[in-house]
């Protein structure tokens, strides 16, 4: 569902070149919860954008679907992030001015496909993550942990292959975090989602069907987090892997 090959970016800052990612291969098949974890500046977040299309490699390709994004033009990789792609970050960037059901809509209304359909796939969505109640509802007047479920629903709004989510519970404190985490993995395994998610927490990880750990932009190495509840065995894999 999505290859990445021999995958470099690198940037100049000032003289001196900054490489953030070296030569990263993977695969994700279609339906897998894949973690991605690093040190801070190890190309975690960096590998997350580029599979997103919200910047482009120095070297390497990224297939999604079939579909290589080096190969796009600039209009052909945003309307492809718009139908095909869903993305969470630790902010949860709704708009203030507008309700929990109005947020969610919105990635249809800029395609083109709004309307009473779409209105009740938005309610739908947002049933699902458990925030019927909160429809109507501002962001000011909402939790962190409903936000970024507001967040969540809406990057599923046009239905995409892949949901790419970064640092998703980074402003969340437990609860709300394994709220989160569990969602994501039920969008995965219930409705067969691609997720791919940059985490620093050890018990988030464990939510996915692999983690990759990343040092110096390049792979270091996987492990089966083996369910949740084995934090543990994440951690001590991240520290043998990343130190």
């Amino acid at each position: 569902m999505l290859t990445v090959s021999n995958l470099h970016k690198k940037y100049q800052m000032g003289k001196v070149p900054v490489r953030a990612l070296n030569g990263v291969s993977l695969e994700v098949r279609q339906g897998e919860f894949v973690a991605i974890m690093g040190a801070s500046g190890s190309g975690k977040s960096t590998l997350l954008h580029l599979c997103g299309g919200l910047d482009q490699p120095t070297g390497g390709s990224i297939v999604i679907e079939g579909n290589d994004l080096a190969k796009m033009g600039d209009r052909q990789r945003t309307l492809f992030r718009r139908e095909r792609l869903g993305f969470v970050f630790q902010g949860y960037n709704l708009l203030p001015t507008l309700s929990a059901l109005e947020n969610v809509v919105l990635p249809a209304m800029v395609g083109g496909t709004g309307g009473k359909n779409m209105e009740m796939r938005a309610r739908e969505l947002l049933d699902i993550v458990d925030l019927n109640h909160r429809v109507t509802h501002r962001p000011q007047a909402m939790s962190g942990g409903e936000q970024q479920r507001v967040a969540i629903a809406r990057a599923l709004m046009n239905n995409p292959a892949l949901i790419l989510a970064d640092e998703p519970t980074g402003n969340l404190d437990t609860h709300h975090a394994e709220t989160i985490w569990r969602l994501l993995a039920r969008f995965s395994r219930k409705e067969g989602r691609t997720v791919l998610a940059v985490t620093h927490e050890p018990t988030g990880a464990t939510f996915a069907d692999r983690v990759i750990f990343l040092r110096d932009g390049q792979i270091a190495g996987d492990c089966d987090p083996d369910g949740e509840g084995h934090a543990s065995l994440v951690a001590t894999r991240y520290a043998e892997l990343v130190g």
